[in-house]
């Protein structure tokens, strides 16, 4: 770098530095810009020799992650040192934790320590690396809730950098800040943050469908814009006369939540109607909060008709994030639905810093702090250490994004749980012990299964006993982490007694057979047996799966093991099978798909979950028993793989699909009338390069459904024959399952 070029870099880093003094959400004092000033410095030292992929300086990274702290979450002064100094220790030698807490107090050198931990954890062996990161970042909350809050902003700058990297590593880093860092943005109340996560997630891991749904609404952003001035002009006069001081904004819904409605809608872009809300906030004091709220519902409502099925109040019963609004759904004009959210000013500060806001107006109030809560319910989900990574992470976000329903106890008290929760739930949300004891419950009264699905409103009774105990079935009917964990750990506690017991019976029986139990002979039985474990085999002899004449048979099975091992080293011409025939066509004859850089030629299997096809967009993963299986890359199970186990994802592409045939089947749905089905085969039959192998119409009503199996060469020949089903007159949607 040349001298202008160094003198350059160092204004931006000047510059850079003061802009984030001056967007802090948090008023700070002199001796909080000195403890910053000093951070930084701290921070510019230790990364002096350090620079980015993209080529710039490194602390400019440190700055932003400070900036995202200070402007976007809102926090103080502490954390903002603390963000500065986020990656210090571990990429610098010359400072240590002790210097860090010598030079910033305690505080912040415990937030670094937490961050520290995180980044430096590494683990080997078959559990996943980064599910293991997550267990050992959400273990920080005993330390500091800002470690993980400093951590979503670290993660917020690295996707807002990432177009420098590899695409495999872009793949990788958005697949776990979808699976994990968005979520838990979400139930931290960041709820900017946590649009921002999912859509640069989505940018990374379906680009084309990004790009396709930005570009959609950059078209129809003016036309979005007409639509919310003229809702406005028809309320203000309204709000005016009620001398309300408010102001209306349009708020376009994300890519990503657009591209999930189309999914779980099956509709197109332009079919999604609510693409974007109009929010309301209004100023009022925190006593006339609620009463300001539905006056203004009142008002809406008697110029747009509400939808009565989408009302949600949670000013009410705020979410347990911390989140209060007032959410309808009107038909506005043009008879649209449009979602309206009512906020007042606190509310809406709370809903965009979460827990900086929710902290601030906390202040002097006795209300429960819903982030603690939150945050001490989790560590009952800590406290298993035996828990494998990835199962712990998913019941983990089996908390996050749940929606949440309020039920009653037979005091009064109310309670949230997730949407779907069980009386099972309830009884472990109450406490362990009560859980493991359920015998029955009673909802408003009526004895219900323990399956029940409980409803906002519920009075839930929880009868128990003292003689019950957890079965396996238990797990059929909780569906909250919290209560899947403890039942879990109940029932591998109950197995490890009755293993202890089968291992006492094991080492007699076989005895008797002139069998000594030890180590081989335990991993004979456990191969013999087609088990995991030796805790498996203990267990199943236990409660006498594995009994007398299943031990006897493993016993001359093992005297004739030295013959059959003979036979089978002799060299014979191996016999060949119709599959093996198939195979060999396969790889000869037909394309292949090839693998890694190299494009190697490599065995594998095609993932039932997807069933990928050629030309669909794929990559290989490496099983442990089931070897290399190929998975299309927007696979329900795609964004979990590589997240948890980026290590065994290997790149993949079709080579050539000229040759080889592929099952996939087609789902259609309209307006029945006379000729359909016989225009339907006529579309599939015209097209010489696909095979109809099955055909099924359902009609009720005037209106049709109908699966179609078809063979196809590869996915453009399918595009193709789906493109033609749509011309149909009749047809209202196609899509391949």
């Amino acid at each position: 770098m040349t001298e202008l070029d160094i003198e350059k870099e160092n204004a931006a880093i000047a510059k850079a530095y003061r802009e984030l003094l001056k967007v802090s959400y948090r008023t700070l004092s002199d001796d909080d810009k000195k403890f910053i000033r000093k951070a930084f410095d701290v921070a510019l030292d230790a990364h002096k020799e350090q620079r980015r992929k993209s080529g710039e300086a490194y602390i400019f990274h440190p700055i932003a992650v400070a900036k995202i702290v200070a402007q976007e979450i809102g926090l103080d002064a502490t954390s903002i040192a603390a963000a500065l100094l986020h990656d210090v220790v571990e990429d610098n030698e010359d400072y240590s934790l002790a210097d860090i807490e010598r030079l910033f107090g305690e505080t912040v050198a415990r937030i670094v320590d937490g961050l520290t931990k995180i980044s430096s954890l590494k683990k080997s062996g078959d559990i996943s690396l980064q599910a293991e990161n997550f267990r050992k970042m959400l273990l920080t909350l005993n330390d500091d809730v800002r470690v993980i809050i400093i951590k979503i902003a670290d993660r917020l700058h690295n996707m807002q950098t990432m177009d420098s990297m590899r695409a495999d590593k872009q793949v990788k880093i958005a697949s776990e800040t979808l699976y994990i860092y968005a979520p838990l943005a979400h139930r931290i109340g960041l709820y900017n943050i946590k649009t921002e996560l999912e859509d640069l997630g989505l940018k990374y891991t379906e680009p084309e469908v990004y790009n396709d749904i930005l570009t959609k609404m950059k078209e129809s952003k003016e036309e979005q814009d007409a639509y919310i001035e003229t809702f406005s002009n028809a309320i203000k006069e309204a709000l005016d006369k009620e001398s309300l001081n408010y102001e209306i904004k349009g708020r376009p819904k994300s890519i990503f939540s657009i591209r999930r409605k189309m999914l779980n809608q099956g509709v197109s872009f332009d079919e999604v109607y609510d693409k974007f809300a109009v929010r309301i906030i209004y100023k009022s004091d925190v006593k006339n909060e609620k009463f300001l709220a539905w006056k203004i519902y009142s008002i809406v409502t008697d110029h747009f008709r509400p939808n009565p099925t989408r009302l949600r109040d949670w000013i009410s019963s705020p979410k347990s994030t911390g989140y209060e609004a007032l959410h309808i759904t009107v038909v506005g004009p043009k008879s649209r639905w449009v979602e309206v959210q009512i906020r007042s000013e606190r509310m809406n500060e709370i809903a965009e810093k979460g827990y900086a806001a929710h902290y601030k107006y906390k202040e002097g109030s006795d209300n429960d702090d819903n982030l603690d809560m939150w945050i001490s319910r989790l560590q009952d989900a800590l406290e298993n250490p035996e828990t494998n990574a990835v199962d712990f992470v998913e019941q983990f976000k089996l908390n996050l994004y749940s929606k949440e329903i309020f039920v009653f106890t037979p005091k009064g008290d109310l309670k949230s749980l997730p949407k779907g929760a069980t009386p099972l739930d309830f009884a472990f949300s109450i406490h362990t012990e009560v859980g493991m004891k359920t015998r029955g419950a009673k909802v408003n009264g009526k004895l219900v299964p323990l399956s029940h699905t409980l409803k906002s409103g519920d009075r839930v009774e929880i009868l128990t006993s003292e003689s019950i105990k957890p079965n396996t079935n238990w797990l059929d009917y909780a569906t909250t982490g919290r209560a899947r964990s403890k039942i879990k750990s109940l029932l591998k506690a109950e197995k490890k007694e009755i293993a202890e017991e089968g291992k006492e019976i094991l080492r007699r029986k076989l005895k008797q057979l002139k069998i000594t139990l030890n180590e081989k002979t335990v991993n004979e039985l456990v191969n013999h047996f087609k088990l995991k474990t030796s805790l498996d085999l203990f267990y199943r002899v236990g409660i006498g799966k594995i009994d007398n004449s299943k031990l006897k048979e493993y016993a001359s099975s093992r005297s004739n093991a030295l013959v059959s091992y003979i036979k089978n080293k002799i060299v014979r011409k191996p016999s060949i099978s119709k599959d093996d025939i198939e195979k060999d066509e396969i790889t000869t004859k037909y394309d292949q798909l090839v693998f890694g850089k190299d494009e190697q030629k490599l065995d594998y299997k095609l993932a039932s979950c997807c069933n990928p096809i050629p030309g669909d967009p794929v990559f290989g993963f490496l099983t442990i028993n089931d070897g290399l299986k190929v998975h299309k890359k927007n696979c329900p199970n795609a964004l979990s793989l590589q997240s948890n186990y980026a290590y065994r994802i290997m790149t993949a592409k079709w080579v050539d699909s000229s040759q080889q045939e592929f099952a996939t089947q087609i789902k259609l749905s309209g307006i029945d009338n006379i000729g359909l089905v016989n225009k339907i085969t006529e579309v599939i039959s015209s097209n010489m390069h696909v095979n109809m192998k099955s055909i099924s119409f359902e009609s009720e009503d005037g209106i049709f459904s109908g699966k179609i199996n078809v063979v196809v060469k590869n996915s453009a020949m399918l595009n193709k024959v789906i493109d033609n089903l749509k011309k149909i007159n009749g047809i209202d949607k196609v899509s391949r399952v």
